[in-house]
């Protein structure tokens, strides 16, 4: 009988929501990309779920759409990530909030690891100049900043846009999701090739070859990819069986698995 591989596992892209709002919040995001999603948006369900495949570890996220949202959604992350030892918060902002410095100062105090900005739910563009600005403080904080990068629909956070911010701001690190632009790869292939610039697998392997999949691995560098899932649109036992269809090496699986993670965030799982 074959042995089935095993493999120490982050899912380095994870997005939680309070209970109240959990099941709306993820409708919404369902209905905004047309895929229906798998699950409820709960931090306890994302634990069952990733459980089954032995995740070790979770980037716990989530966005403000709007300013006024900043501070509960931080509050909310922090209070989740005390509840449970597994998940690695990241924090939220919006080019709009009025202090950003103070933000930072208490996403430090909270232990909260880096920032989460989705352009296209809160409607900027990656490269705008208040944009910049935001990312010139977060960089000095040293902290990553996770984009949602990608749609062939919008233009607010085209990898071509985060390129171009990268120009303005080479110390920031950059978490590029969806390999880099959510349907628009080929752009991705084509700009991101800078430093400071990482990937995660998630919310592209139902729609890219495992020939491009490799491909763009393999050209972009097996060292800056993090495997992610994107709870809870997706279930962990079938991205984790995208994943393996790519045939990748042992060594190249622990990398994207939870060495290159690891390394980034200077942690142990």
């Amino acid at each position: 009988m074959k042995q089935v591989e095993t493999y120490k596992i982050i899912d380095a892209h994870t997005h939680i929501f309070p209970e109240k709002i959990a099941i709306k919040a993820s409708k919404n995001i369902g209905h905004f990309y047309d895929i229906p999603m798998r699950y409820d948006g709960m931090a306890h369900t994302l634990v069952e779920s990733g459980r089954r495949i032995g995740v070790s570890k979770y980037l716990v996220c989530s966005t403000a759409t709007k300013p006024e949202q900043v501070e509960s959604i931080n509050d909310f992350v922090e209070s989740k990530c005390k509840q449970y030892p597994e998940f690695f918060g990241f924090a939220t902002l919006h080019p709009a909030y009025p202090d950003i410095e103070r933000e930072l100062d208490r996403i430090a105090q909270k232990g909260l690891h880096g920032i989460k900005l989705h352009p296209d739910f809160q409607a900027f563009d990656i490269d705008a100049p208040e944009a910049i600005t935001m990312y010139k403080a977060i960089a000095k904080r040293g902290l990553p900043i996770l984009f949602h990068t990608g749609d062939d629909r919008y233009d607010y956070s085209a990898p071509k846009r985060l390129y171009h911010a990268m120009s303005e701001v080479p110390d920031m690190v950059s978490i590029a999701a969806h390999f880099g632009g959510y349907r628009r790869w080929e752009e991705a292939d084509r700009y991101l090739h800078v430093p400071n610039v990482y990937f995660d697998t998630s919310s592209s392997l139902f729609k890219l070859s495992p020939e491009d999949a490799r491909a763009m691995i393999a050209h972009m560098g097996e060292d800056r990819f993090f495997f992610g899932t994107d709870y809870p649109m997706w279930d962990h036992e079938e991205e984790l069986a995208r994943f393996m269809n790519l045939k990748l090496s042992r060594e190249q699986n622990e990398k994207i698995f939870h060495q290159n993670f690891e390394k980034l965030f200077g942690i142990r799982v």
